[in-house]
C-alpha cells in the first residue's frame, strides 16, 4: 500500500510562503540549498515537505478542486482559518461539520495553492 511520504509547495514568492506557513501552521521552514526543507513536526507521526520556486503560471482560483489536496490537522479550525485570512490567505470553503470525523475548511495560501484544515471531532459516536 502507498502512502504519501512527501510533499511540495511551488510559490511565486517564496519567502512570503515561507512566512504564511510559518506563522499558519507554526511549521519550522529552512533553507536547504536551492530549496527550502519544511518540518511539520517534532517528532510526531506525518510528513515533512519542500517549499520551491513556481516554474509556471500559479493555480487559476476559480478553477475548481482538481488535484490532491493536503489535509492539516489543527487544534481550533477556528483559529486556524483566521490564521489564514490573517496572513494573505483565502478560506475557500467555509467551516463544515462531518460527524464523527470533525470540523473541516478548505483554503489557499496567498499564491493560490490549496489546502484542507481539520480540528478533529471531540465526541465521535
Amino acid at each position: 500500500m502507498a502512502r504519501p511520504v512527501h510533499f511540495e509547495i511551488h510559490a511565486t514568492d517564496v519567502e512570503r510562503a515561507r512566512s504564511f506557513y510559518t506563522a499558519v501552521f507554526g511549521w519550522s521552514i529552512e533553507k536547504d540549498g536551492n530549496r527550502w526543507a519544511i518540518r511539520t513536526g517534532n517528532g510526531e507521526a506525518g510528513i515533512d515537505g519542500t517549499l520551491l520556486g513556481r516554474q509556471g503560471p500559479p493555480p487559476d482560483r476559480a478553477a475548481p478542486v482538481n488535484g490532491f489536496l493536503v489535509r492539516m490537522l489543527v487544534t481550533s479550525i477556528d483559529e486556524a482559518t483566521l490564521a489564514v485570512e490573517s496572513n494573505g490567505g483565502e478560506v475557500t470553503v467555509p467551516t463544515i461539520p462531518v460527524p464523527d470525523i470533525g470540523l473541516f475548511a478548505v483554503a489557499s495560501d496567498p499564491d493560490g495553492n490549496l489546502f484542507e484544515m481539520v480540528q478533529p471531532d471531540p465526541f465521535p459516536t
